[in-house]
């Protein structure tokens, strides 16, 4: 008498990940769910928008000084001035205030007040930077200055991007928190009762 053997399914046995069906925390709410979502997507903005926001600030801002550099260099330059007085006494260690003159190219002579070092006497010959107009003017803005400023520029934005991240990370829980504390009420308002009713004698 031969046992009846019930044919099997061919291929591999499912494994038991297939078997058991996904189980889901009954304790997790809606709002839980969000959260976890939308920390996910803060977390992706933070990854990706950082960077991008601080080389964009950055690139833009050295392109920019840059720019200011040439015109700048282009539109002023030194020439030799002669102290004829002195205007202000700012103090010993400071910078000191000075009229002084100078010829232009084509002959004209021009006046104007810069800042010396102390103790400068007058008829000395100082170094001043002009403007095509001859007004007395600050040195042009250097290529160093100018990715100093870009370095700046893209710090600052990374700074607010990871800022506005974190500041809607904390608004969204708060906002989310608000929202569970009144769920919360409301269900212990109706439980309550009847908890308490058990301990009633």
């Amino acid at each position: 008498m031969t046992a009846w053997n019930p044919p099997h399914a061919s291929g591999p046995p499912p494994s038991r990940r297939e078997r058991t069906p996904k189980r889901v925390n009954p304790l997790r709410r809606p709002s839980d769910r969000f959260e976890s979502w939308f920390r996910g997507f803060l977390m992706l903005v933070l990854v990706l928008g950082l960077p991008v926001a601080a080389l964009g600030a950055g690139l833009t801002a050295y392109e920019s000084s840059m720019r200011t550099v040439q015109t700048q260099s282009a539109e002023r330059h030194q020439v030799d001035a002669r102290v004829t007085s002195i205007t202000e006494e700012v103090g010993e260690n400071a910078k000191q205030q000075a009229r002084v003159r100078w010829t232009d190219d084509d002959g004209t002579a021009r006046t104007g007040t810069t800042l010396v070092t102390p103790d400068t006497p007058e008829g000395t010959t100082v170094r001043v930077w002009v403007t095509g107009e001859g007004a007395v003017t600050s040195p042009p803005m250097t290529e160093n200055q100018a990715v100093t400023t870009g370095w700046f520029a893209g710090g600052a934005a990374g700074v607010g991007v990871a800022a506005g991240v974190f500041a809607a990370r904390v608004g969204v829980r708060h906002a989310l928190d608000r929202r569970r504390y009144a769920q919360w009420d409301v269900e212990w308002d109706r439980v309550e009762p009847l908890w308490a009713g058990r301990f009633r004698r």
